[in-house]
């Protein structure tokens, strides 16, 4: 169980951190926890707080959320998107809004990760929910909000039709994150990538299905100051 992880002695038999990332790009580090053992992330969590660098921990199960909150005990976990922020408080807030637009309740974790990924990038960040195309008054319903970012990501699955829609009705550009909602058809999230990347309308960049943490990365930089 989690709670018995023995770190390894040496973090260089598995990771080498980023440590001047911040520095050198204006972005703090990013772990990407998938695939890592609890064991693996706590040694991570470890060199992060001994050399205080800002990080992000993405796609964190509930035992490698135990494994950073065990070394970094005041980190910011949020279940629904899986991640976790360190220090817990994101930095001020430069440059323009980012608002995060999900097509359906189901999209909402996708959707969670952009923005609070975002959000620790230091943008300010809204997030709107279950404006999908099959009920397009719901989107004209924000049509204001939209209109008032600097950029907007459009989580998306089941038809991925929505960042076409958005892109069309607003001067900002879109930020397309495809997502792995949909019945057989949908391809686990392909069926959204392919209709995201035939975008009608111009100004759609698309990231990879289900990757909110490049979409809110994305977003951040299209919206940092001038």
């Amino acid at each position: 169980m989690a709670e018995n992880w023995q770190p390894p002695a040496r973090l260089a038999e598995f990771a080498e951190l980023d440590h001047d990332r911040a520095a050198r790009r204006g972005y703090p580090e990013a772990v990407y926890c998938e695939g890592k053992t609890p064991a693996q992330v706590a040694a991570i969590a470890a060199a992060v707080r001994e050399h205080g660098t800002a990080t992000l921990f993405t796609r964190a199960t509930p035992d490698h959320a135990k494994a950073v909150l065990a070394e970094l005990t005041d980190a910011h976990h949020d279940q629904d998107a899986r991640l976790l922020a360190w220090p817990p408080e994101p930095p001020a807030v430069t440059g323009g809004l980012v608002v995060v637009a999900a097509a359906g309740t189901s999209d909402l974790a996708v959707a969670r990760e952009a923005q609070l990924t975002a959000r620790y990038l230091g943008r300010a960040t809204e997030l709107v929910v279950d404006i999908g195309v099959a009920g397009l008054h719901r989107v004209l319903g924000r049509l204001e909000l939209l209109r008032s970012a600097r950029v907007v990501v459009v989580a998306a699955g089941m038809d991925g039709a929505l960042p076409s829609v958005v892109a069309g009705l607003i001067a900002a550009p879109v930020v397309a994150l495809p997502t792995s909602i949909g019945y057989g058809a949908a391809f686990g999230g392909l069926a959204p990538l392919l209709a995201m990347l035939n975008a009608c309308s111009p100004g759609v960049a698309v990231v990879n299905i289900d990757n909110g943490y490049g979409a809110g990365h994305l977003a951040a930089q299209i919206a940092a100051p001038a």
